[in-house]
């Protein structure tokens, strides 16, 4: 018996469960972690003020950042372009009632607004993982300040309101007292994501895959070792090497060439398809309009790093200041080029 409470008690500490020095003491490896090292995981901000940061942020220079680094992905209004919508649904009652009265219906999409129940949870977010192709990239002031206006959108807070360390763990969401599992993620009508009991028996040979990340999602973060935490598990590993699933080869990802590798590791794959448009237009859609300028290699690399919004609708382009000047100039003479050679 003492051996299987060994064996229990080394599991538990190889997943965390049980101190370093206990771990240390009992089987002779490990350390206590050091403050710095505990600083860099201990990132997250909790609903009872755990990890709250001094800080503050308008409403007014909120909507400056969201329309500068948010809008592309949420929508000028928070109404989704491509990815979740974060406004909406909340009813003039939800703020005294505590409960999204809309959530009742079929007919009313889930947003941050009338599903969190807590503004801790919408800044712990944007801090953590937002803007998409550079997390953690806000200060903590901005943080405040797009957490102010995305309440604002939801008309949770007022255009005047100033978020700050002192008022966050106040607000009073539509939905405080409305949390529930008996729905799936994006609607109430759906099936709720974790059903049933556990079963142990019968167990299929081989699992099965049923979804996987969309391939202009992949490694949008880019490489996870150059950016804020240089320690743990992923401090060695190439995130930016990855292999696609043979039923993305319908999709013309599958055989990436250097061009389409610089492209999907800055992250252009976020809002530019190669055939079809995403956000943005297509890579062959560019193609097509500026092949036959004499300058269109110079003219995308300049518009590229500068950004913009006009040309192809009213999406802003963010600024693309991180590519390196020989790849910027490798890939816009491959699109140019129809991206022949990877057909």
């Amino acid at each position: 018996m003492s051996r299987w409470r060994d064996a229990a008690a080394l599991l538990l500490a190889l997943v965390g469960l049980v101190p370093p020095a206990a771990a240390q003491a009992r089987f002779g490896f490990g350390r206590a972690p050091t403050a710095s090292e505990i600083a860099a995981w201990d990132i997250d901000v909790r609903p009872d003020g755990h990890g709250v940061r001094v800080g503050r942020g308008s409403v007014t220079k909120g909507q400056e950042i969201y329309d500068a680094k948010c809008a592309s992905c949420h929508g000028t209004f928070g109404e989704s372009n491509q990815f979740m919508v974060i406004a909406g649904g909340v009813r003039a009652d939800d703020l005294e009632s505590g409960r999204a009265a809309g959530l009742r219906s079929a007919d009313v999409v889930r947003t941050l607004g009338n599903k969190l129940n807590h503004a801790t949870t919408l800044w712990d977010y944007i801090n953590r993982a937002m803007p998409w192709p550079a997390p953690q990239s806000l200060s903590v002031d901005e943080v405040y300040a797009v957490t102010a206006y995305v309440l604002f959108l939801n008309e949770i807070v007022a255009a005047e309101f100033e978020l700050t360390n002192e008022n966050l763990l106040t607000l009073k969401m539509p939905n405080r007292d409305g949390m529930t599992r008996q729905h799936g993620m994006g609607r109430v009508d759906a099936r709720s994501d974790v059903q049933g009991s556990r079963c142990m028996s019968d167990c299929g040979a081989e699992p099965r895959v049923t979804s996987e990340i969309p391939a202009f999602a992949l490694n949008a973060h880019g490489d996870l070792r150059r950016q804020f935490r240089p320690l743990g598990p992923l401090a060695t590993v190439d995130s930016t090497r990855h292999e696609l699933r043979p039923t993305m080869a319908a999709m013309r990802v599958d055989a990436f060439g250097s061009e389409r590798e610089i492209l999907t590791r800055n992250a252009c794959t976020t809002c530019h398809g190669f055939d079809s448009a995403v956000i943005g237009p297509g890579f062959q859609e560019v193609a097509a309009r500026y092949r036959e300028r004499g300058e269109a290699a110079n003219y995308l690399v300049d518009k590229i790093r500068r950004g913009g919004v006009g040309v192809w609708g009213q999406v802003p382009m963010p600024a693309q200041s991180a590519i390196k000047d020989d790849e910027l100039m490798l890939v816009v003479r491959w699109i140019i080029s129809g991206m022949q050679h990877a057909q």
